[in-house]
């Protein structure tokens, strides 16, 4: 059966960024409303199973309560946990159980989560949450249509790869540290995870981007401030930040309603493969799409290494046309 799974994180759009920025709450309700078109739309263009990951809040049971589809819809068999982990879980079950594309309802950190356990499986990202970089802020049953597409065999170009960071041991050169980032990594200055959100701009010490467009929200918003959007496709950037004499104050808006002044005491560009040794004689944090993850002890070395064959995604408006132009929409039959 063509099955698609549903990945809904109810914590999304909730830290502590609506205390110490100006990010907007993101209701469970509306992501209710959001999973109930993402069904329509897989429904219309011939999906005909769905799994849905189990959550604190029951999205997938109350986005299911009133709809009547000819689809096979239901919540996937796990036992939830109530924590991130649960992304990563229903992941790679959704994906050993046959899934052709997984859309995801969340923000970067929950995409993150996502693609540890994603594969080659496509991702459909809708954006819910803080930083939303790597998410699309798309119509739900626009994102519908375009992951049953995918599912359904269609549209294969409207899929591409995206690039990630990933976080290796210094003494082994393949040996991940079982983490990865999909748009920023960055050394903070504080000694515990505690709230995981970053937001204070003056204890950045280093980042690493994958990305770097003008228009972003979060770290890279630094990055694509600084070079303009002008930087070879495929590259990331690393940014050493710092009142060095020859540095660059560069104006950013590093959190929604959070506009501000980084000085960047060095910066250059990265090729695939490259990678950037972390090694700092003071206790600090790296944080990984805008949330703390790993505590790093004085000394203790990691290499993030920009990998361009990161989650595969799907571009939702390219699938559309794509499928639009081979006259899939015409004469499909009645709804």
């Amino acid at each position: 059966m063509t099955t698609v799974g549903i990945i809904a994180n109810p914590a999304s759009g909730k830290d502590i960024r609506r205390l110490v920025a100006h990010g907007s709450v993101f209701d469970n309700d509306e992501k209710v409303s959001i999973v109930r078109r993402v069904l329509l739309g897989l429904e219309a263009v011939g999906v005909e199973r769905v799994w849905i990951m189990p959550d604190s809040f029951g999205i997938g049971l109350k986005a299911l309560d009133p709809l009547k589809l000819r689809l096979e819809a239901s919540l996937l068999s796990m036992r939830p946990t109530f924590s991130q982990e649960d992304s990563r879980r229903a992941a790679g079950l959704m994906v050993e159980a046959g899934a052709r594309c997984l859309v995801t309802l969340g923000g970067d950190g929950t995409n993150r989560i996502v693609a540890k356990a994603s594969g080659d499986t496509p991702l459909m990202p809708i954006s819910t949450g803080t930083n939303n970089v790597f998410p699309n802020m798309i119509e739900a049953s626009i994102a519908g249509l375009a992951a049953g597409l995918i599912a359904c065999g269609q549209a294969h170009e409207a899929i591409s790869s995206a690039p990630r960071i990933d976080i290796l041991h210094s003494d082994d050169p393949e040996a991940t540290a079982g983490e990865i980032a999909l748009v920023d990594a960055a050394v903070y200055a504080e000694r515990f995870i505690a709230s995981r959100a970053i937001w204070d701009a003056s204890k950045l010490v280093e980042i690493v981007l994958t990305r770097a467009e003008p228009g972003n929200i979060g770290l890279s918003s630094i990055g694509g401030h600084l070079l303009g959007g002008n930087y070879p496709p495929g590259y990331g950037l690393y940014l050493r930040v710092g009142p060095d004499p020859e540095s660059k104050q560069i104006l950013a808006p590093i959190a929604p309603g959070l506009v501000r002044s980084i000085r960047i005491a060095e910066y250059r560009l990265l090729a695939p493969g490259d990678e950037v040794l972390i090694n700092h004689s003071q206790p600090c944090v790296l944080a990984l799409d805008g949330e703390r993850e790993i505590e790093l002890r004085p000394n203790m070395s990691l290499r993030l290494r920009l990998n361009p064959n990161g989650p595969r995604v799907i571009d939702a408006r390219k699938a559309i046309e794509i499928a639009s132009r081979t006259g899939f929409f015409i004469d499909i039959g009645q709804l």
